[in-house]
């Protein structure tokens, strides 16, 4: 894997060893990321279901303020970690090795907000009510929570948020949502 654009741009990252993680493909990563470059210069990016942190990772390099990986597995956060320190971006990195429940209690104890949000689940994860309504305070009011999913297969989300745009490719589908009472921006195609 690798870095595709920004400060980064070529270098390569570690994905954790074993099958508890999917590394978004570079190619998605690229689609990705060309929808979202007007958002992400200044963003403070939360990435649950982290992996390698590749979709944090990329933000930064593109100009995000700040980013938060959360991931329970302790491979993925030790691969992080590494790759956070490859790229030198540890004063603008932070890692959580805890489970998506206890990384956001503990983000909104301390009362953090994000305007980018990405997750990342094992694709069998796909009723999303549950962490979408905790993500409710640590997402800022016109925050973009981009959830990558099995293609045609979107995950179920409360009603309080709605889908903005979908893409897919391949087998990997890629919903944007906001919250209904956000202002709208468009996504780039």
């Amino acid at each position: 894997m690798r870095i595709i654009a920004g400060i980064a741009r070529g270098r390569t990252i570690q994905a954790p060893e074993g099958m508890n993680t999917r590394p978004t493909l570079d190619r998605v990563r690229e689609n990705l990321f060309n929808m979202l470059q007007g958002r992400i210069a200044g963003s403070r990016v939360l990435d649950l279901f982290a992996g390698s942190g590749a979709l944090s990772l990329e933000a930064i390099s593109r100009g995000a303020e700040h980013a938060v990986m959360a991931d329970r597995d302790r491979k993925a956060s030790l691969c992080q970690k590494k790759n956070i320190e490859t790229l030198r971006f540890q004063d603008r990195t932070e890692v959580i090795t805890a489970d998506w429940a206890a990384a956001l209690k503990a983000l909104k104890g301390a009362g953090r907000t994000f305007d980018l949000i990405f997750l990342d689940p094992p694709y069998r994860m796909n009723d999303l009510r549950e962490v979408f309504r905790e993500l409710e305070d640590a997402a800022d009011e016109d925050a973009l929570i981009i959830v990558e999913h099995e293609a045609g297969k979107p995950a179920a989300v409360p009603d309080t948020f709605e889908p903005v745009k979908e893409r897919s490719w391949g087998y990997c589908g890629v919903t944007f949502y906001q919250k209904k009472s956000a202002q709208r921006e468009e996504i780039e195609a």
